[in-house]
Formats: C-alpha cells, structure tokens, sequence
C-alpha cells in the first residue's frame, strides 16, 4: 500500500461529503456568496468549465500540477490555474472535460488517473464561466509536452506547501474586470502568486488536507 494512500481515501470520502466551500475565502476577497448567486442566474447562463488538480508522488510527497498561462490580451493573462478549460460537444460528461483539457494543455496523457471526486464549483464573472473543479490521483506524472500557446510552463507544487501558516497573503492589485485596485488574497508558492478562483480552490483543498492533519 502507499504511504499516500490514508490522505488519498480520506479526500475521497470527503468529496462524497459536505465541501467547506469557500465562504471563508470569499470574505478575504470582499465578495459575498448573494452577490455571485446573483450573478449566475443573469442570462445568457454561464458556461460550463472544468479543471483538473492531479496529486501524485514526487521524491516521497505527493504534488500538484499548476500552469502559468502566457501573456496575452484577455483576463486571465498570466494567472496561475489548473490545466482546464471549457466543456465541447464532444465531452460526454463535465468529467470528460477536465480529462481533455487536461491532456491538451499539459500533453500528458490521463489514462490510469483515478477520479476522487469534485471540489465546490467556481464561478468567474469575468468569463462567465460556472468551473467544476476535480481532483485525481495518479501514481506519477506522465511525460509532458506543453501547449505554449496555453501555457507558459508547469508548475510542480507540493502539497505540503498548501500547509505553511504564512502561505495565504493580501496584496493590493489591479482587477482588470473592475476597473479598479482591490486587496485580494492570494496562495504564495513556489515563487508564483496564484489568487482568483484557483486560490479558491487551493484554499478549500486546503482545508480538506488541514482536517486529515
């Protein structure tokens, strides 16, 4: 059996269960759930996304993958996210498309990841996009070859770093959909600033992890 293995079944069972959501880390970010229930019920109805968090073993802990999306003209420029992306006609379920997105973004194939379940989604005003974000396990990274058109580079993180008492920071920034600087809260790691909804999902990882500790 792995050493990863009680963490791995512990997610598992507590993605069957009721998610802590991310309540908390909206407050740092001055939103309130209202506001984005709000929000997803204005028309045209967001579309539907999804993206894969991969944890597999690496020099005896367990990782994730991340990716730094390149430079361009759109709101997400630069950010930090998980390989992922909209659902197509060809994707049979939302699951199916963060396999594919997965696979296309990353170049790794999926075959011999092992779904444990689904985090809260996520919505994005800026994109309009309603994000069911999954977590897999596998027993290590396949080869990758990254889409430069995607992604800038990967970023293997490991899990324990979701752990640091000092790992969420606030910084004022530029929020190009407000028009305006805000404090925004944000994950610190491995040397990258990783905030919107990835850091929501981090933080309600996070708070998965921080129960099995």
């Amino acid at each position: 059996m792995s050493i990863h293995a009680p963490l791995i079944e512990h997610l598992r069972e507590a993605l069957r269960g009721e998610l802590p959501g991310h309540d908390a880390f909206l407050h740092l970010s001055g939103y309130k759930r209202p506001d984005l229930e709000a929000a997803m019920k204005l028309e045209p109805r967001p579309r539907e996304s999804a993206v894969l968090a991969l944890l597999y073993p690496r020099a005896g802990q367990l990782h994730t993958l991340l990716m730094l999306r390149p430079e361009y003209d759109g709101v997400h420029s630069g950010q930090m996210a998980f390989p992922g992306g909209r659902r197509e006609d060809v994707d049979a379920t939302i699951q199916d498309t963060a396999l594919r997105e997965f696979t296309e973004e990353t170049g790794a194939a999926t075959t011999g990841f092992e779904l444990l379940g689904a985090l809260t989604q996520v919505y994005i005003p800026p994109s309009r996009s309603l994000v069911t974000p999954f977590l897999a396990f596998a027993h290590e990274l396949p080869p990758t070859t990254p889409d430069p058109r995607e992604v800038a580079a990967l970023i293997e993180t490991p899990l324990n770093e979701l752990l640091r008492p000092d790992v969420v920071q606030v910084r004022r920034q530029y929020i190009q959909v407000m028009g305006r600087e805000a404090e925004i809260p944000y994950f610190d790691l491995q040397g990258q600033v990783v905030w919107g909804a990835t850091a929501m999902m981090l933080a309600e990882l996070r708070e998965l992890l921080l129960r099995f500790r």
